[in-house]
């Protein structure tokens, strides 16, 4: 039978670095889940991506027991990684602080697939494209579709 869902936890943490300080211990401790074993587990499924921040959805039941899925990293950190700046401009339509290619957006949008409500890879490439320009990065070169 089944257990029983008592509800989800959504976290970003980087990829093999997860320990009970804030913001995953209090998280994880108001919903009385054991702390320790998430970060051991965590840490073990995200030893190959260091430092990568990796969105994760914790699913705890009545019995104090969890689940997670560890989704790729989100859209924007790898387009500043792609571009190689820090941070998106404050004012997206007038300053421009980047620039990204569509075959980088493509190889983005083919690593955020799973998690896209996309079917193909062209309509996850619009999704990328459009969070690249609302970020104040310009899509450089000839639109593939």
């Amino acid at each position: 039978m089944a257990k029983e869902i008592a509800g989800y936890v959504k976290l970003q943490c980087k990829g093999g670095a997860a320990n009970p300080s804030p913001p995953i211990g209090p998280a994880l401790g108001s919903k009385g889940l054991n702390i320790m074993e998430f970060c051991k587990q965590f840490n073990a499924r995200t030893q190959d991506k260091p430092g990568v921040i990796l969105p994760v959805l914790i699913t705890y039941y009545k019995d104090k027991s969890f689940d997670f899925v560890v989704k790729t990293p989100p859209a924007p950190i790898l387009l500043l990684e792609a571009a190689k700046v820090k941070l998106g401009s404050a004012q997206p339509n007038l300053k421009k602080v980047g620039s990204v290619t569509w075959d980088q957006v493509r190889t983005i949008a083919e690593t955020k697939m799973p998690d896209l409500n996309c079917f193909t890879v062209e309509s996850a490439m619009s999704m990328v494209a459009g969070t690249a320009r609302s970020m104040g990065l310009t899509v450089t070169g000839e639109k593939p579709f």
